[in-house]
């Protein structure tokens, strides 16, 4: 598993986006991408219960726990890498959760586009 180069939506180094509990396709706390991350979990967001009950809903359980994969399970606040195809699924259904700008991979762009995550950012201003 060898991620791409980890740039932002920027262009700049991707900033980690959550170590409690720890997320990313490749569990480093960073929303990293690769070849083998067909889900494309790029998108660093700030889980709230609209969004997760949404994705429950479409079959993708985030809130039970998975002792067996170190899986505490996600409530609302938590931040965590979601796949960049839910996440439009999301805004599509008006319950898109806030999105980390500067710990959001840069192939997210391939997907939404940055006017559209910039409107739901959480990154404090600059």
């Amino acid at each position: 598993m060898q991620p791409f180069a980890s740039r932002n939506v920027f262009g700049e180094e991707l900033e980690p986006c959550g170590r409690d509990p720890v997320t990313g396709f490749y569990r480093d706390g960073r929303c990293a991408t690769g070849h083998d991350d067909t889900g494309i979990h790029t998108v660093c967001a700030e889980v709230t219960q609209a969004f997760l009950d949404y994705s429950l809903a479409q079959g993708n359980d985030l809130v039970t726990p998975m002792e067996a994969f170190g899986f505490p399970g996600l409530k609302p606040g938590d931040r965590w890498c979601v796949c960049a195809g839910r996440w439009v699924e999301a805004y599509r259904a008006g319950v898109a959760p806030g999105v980390y700008l500067r710990a959001t991979h840069e192939e997210t762009l391939a997907i939404i586009p940055l006017d559209v995550l910039q409107a739901h950012a959480r990154d404090p201003a600059e």
